[in-house]
């Protein structure tokens, strides 16, 4: 079998840098290496890119942040590397990846890649159209509003005084483009406001404000282009008040994953189906890993999509798979052949 180049595109300039250079790791270390010749790419913090050689040398030292590269269109040698290569795996996490930007770039490029689209990806990424487009096709969600920096800078009052009468306390308050948690907030009252909206519009300059509710926190994998199926349902079971960044990432953290979640068979089927349903609407292609509510009398509600879940050796979208029976390695040889199918599908190879 001859090997296909693969570029594992990592890192960027988001606030999940960090857990994107966590998912390379795991997703480098598992692929075969009988089929793939790997060429880590990986992305600073400072939007530069650096070069195989020093992407390596980056990994082989630990260094969360890398360093030393050069703006993507002026790096000849991480260009030339990335237009060798015979697919393209996107883990960057966050803006300038997640979005669409990455993928429009590859699309650009003719480079076949793994994951959502640019109409997906984008969508994915900007919670308040998510949301709004569950919301069209008759999918249930969270109550929420949108507030945008500059009417809160304007009016803060005013802001407040919306979120009391629509949603009351308490509430969550997190930036609409993000991902990993990065940016959230619960809010028990008018008091915290301020810094939680401080905190949101950091990372963007929309900030989607949620009803918080007495639910369980159900997650399912979701894999495949035209035909896409779903994993069985596992649950978060969080080591605090919500499913923050520490609670996911913290090497101190307790976070439980119940896999399969102890729920109804009905229940199941049920989060199954409209996890398929949820990545059809969006228009996802590849894989994503779909998240829900479950109230206490076992209503399911729409949370939302991520296009590029975490792959790091705890992450829950391929721990679903395993348990449903696909193991790791086989299931990052399935997202490349999905990449490679759309590629074929729309002439790009």
């Amino acid at each position: 079998m001859v090997k296909q180049r693969v570029a594992v595109l990592f890192g960027g300039r988001s606030g999940e840098h960090e857990v994107s250079v966590l998912s390379a790791r795991s997703v480098m270390a598992a692929l075969d290496p009988d089929r793939w010749e790997v060429v880590p790419l990986a992305i600073a913090r400072d939007g530069t890119w650096l070069t195989p050689d020093a992407t390596r040398e980056g990994l082989e030292h630990g260094h969360a942040a890398f360093a030393g590269g050069l703006p993507p269109l002026e790096s000849k040698a991480a260009l030339a590397a990335l237009a060798s290569c015979d697919v393209a795996f996107p883990l960057v996490h966050g803006t300038f990846g997640e979005d669409g930007t990455l993928q429009g770039f590859l699309e650009i490029a003719g480079i076949p890649y793994a994951g959502a689209g640019v109409a997906a990806s984008a969508v994915g990424m900007d919670k308040a159209l998510m949301k709004a487009l569950f919301r069209e096709a008759g999918i249930s969600t969270v109550l929420y509003s949108v507030i945008r920096s500059w009417d809160y800078a304007l009016d803060e009052m005013d802001a407040a005084l919306l979120i009391e009468q629509r949603l009351g306390y308490p509430c969550f308050v997190k930036p609409a483009n993000g991902g990993s948690s990065v940016g959230i907030t619960r809010v028990r009252s008018r008091e915290d406001l301020g810094d939680a909206f401080a905190s949101a519009f950091a990372y963007d300059d929309k900030a989607v404000v949620e009803q918080a509710v007495t639910v369980r926190e159900i997650e399912c994998s979701v894999l495949g282009n035209e035909y896409p199926e779903a994993s069985l349902p596992g649950e978060i079971i969080p080591d605090r008040d919500f499913y923050d960044y520490d609670s996911k990432y913290a090497a101190d953290s307790v976070t439980t994953l119940s896999i399969p979640a102890d729920i109804p068979e009905g229940v199941a089927a049920e989060v199954r189906e409209l996890a398929v349903r949820m990545y059809q609407v969006m228009g996802c292609e590849g894989y994503a890993r779909v998240d829900f509510f479950l109230t206490p009398d076992d209503q399911v509600i729409a949370n939302e999509v991520n296009t590029i879940p975490g792959f790091t050796s705890i992450s829950m979208y391929p721990k679903l798979w395993e348990a449903t029976g696909l193991g790791y390695s086989a299931l990052l040889d399935r997202i490349l052949e999905l990449g490679f199918e759309r590629a074929e599908r729309r002439g790009l190879r």
